[in-house]
């Protein structure tokens, strides 16, 4: 595989932000780790000439970036449940179980979706570096649903590109605590790092990222719960769980960004992890130019809440 190479123009409102920063935003492909290794190693070169980190930019500057071959895996393949929804030569289209781990990391180097994938087929695109090969997107780990994955590096740079213009239409179903006091919404408030909790996402009044999510009602129950259909414009880490629970109706189960009460009423209906599932994905194949569409069915799991409450439900609303 030949090494790639990236050019970028610094548009003029970008003027005085850090190389590092920018990239980060530009390429979200790509690792902030393994991008702060391609500045230190000279592959990253503002006018020509190599920059450091932290080095301002200004408008009209010509960045290159060079993307060296992949490194051999260091990852062994392991068997890792997953159901295929979709596979050509391009991508791989994959319904991911609530439990794992989409990439390596600290504290998760075993059973990851990658060592799955990995064993499911060896070549997928190394643009994101030896530890997220194919990885173009990401779910949490309690977060079920449909992914997709990139086999070549065609495909990982259009659907990168498809992802960051907005071009890909995700629909998330989720449980949420309480009731909506209307039956359907959007919020646009910006989410960025909690300021002393570095394991959740907040919403920021300044310096966060932009985020968009709408939502609507699909059904209402007697329990204090709530189904929606939740529709993400944008892709922050955390995001649907952020804005609901800012919203004062947190994704039920949800044990870092939820009540005490509320969970409580989970360990009622029997939710062990957060009730969020990536419903479906819709955009343009980067390789064919043709419309596709792929679903999962909502988890078993949290197909189970939903019957007990429907079941339950007669019973709450007489008494």
């Amino acid at each position: 595989m030949q090494e790639e190479f990236v050019k970028l123009d610094v548009p003029d409102e970008r003027e005085g932000q850090r190389l590092d920063h920018f990239l980060v935003e530009m390429l979200g492909n790509i690792s902030r780790s393994r991008l702060s290794n391609l500045i230190r190693n000279g592959l990253v070169l503002v006018n020509g000439l190599s920059s450091k980190a932290g080095s301002r930019l200004k408008g009209g500057d010509r960045i290159e970036v060079t993307l060296p071959p992949p490194e051999p895996l260091a990852i062994e393949p392991e068997k890792v449940e997953f159901e295929v929804l979709h596979e050509d030569d391009d991508l791989l289209v994959i319904a991911k179980p609530p439990g794992i781990v989409v990439h390596p990391a600290s504290g998760h180097k075993k059973g990851t979706l990658v060592h799955g994938l990995l064993a499911h087929c060896s070549n997928l695109s190394g643009i994101s570096g030896v530890e997220r090969p194919g990885i173009v997107h990401r779910l949490d780990k309690d977060t079920s649903g449909v992914m997709v994955i990139a086999k070549s590096d065609k495909s990982h740079q259009g659907l990168v590109e498809l992802f960051k213009t907005r071009q890909v239409k995700k629909f998330y179903h989720a449980i949420v605590a309480g009731r909506p006091t209307s039956t359907k919404g959007c919020i646009s408030l910006e989410i960025g790092r909690h300021r002393s909790n570095r394991k959740k996402m907040a919403v920021l009044q300044h310096g966060g990222r932009e985020a968009v999510t709408c939502w609507s009602v699909l059904e209402e129950f007697g329990a204090p719960l709530t189904y929606l259909e939740v529709r993400p414009a944008t892709g922050r880490t955390h995001q649907i769980r952020v804005h609901m629970a800012h919203l004062g109706h947190p994704v039920a189960g949800d044990a870092l960004y939820g009540s005490k009460q509320q969970k409580q009423t989970s360990e009622h209906y029997g939710i062990k992890r957060q009730c969020l599932h990536a419903y479906s994905l819709s955009f343009t194949h980067p390789v064919t130019g043709k419309a596709v569409e792929f679903i999962s069915p909502v988890w078993p799991d949290m197909q189970a809440v939903l019957e007990k409450l429907r079941e339950q439900m007669p019973h709450e609303l007489l008494g």
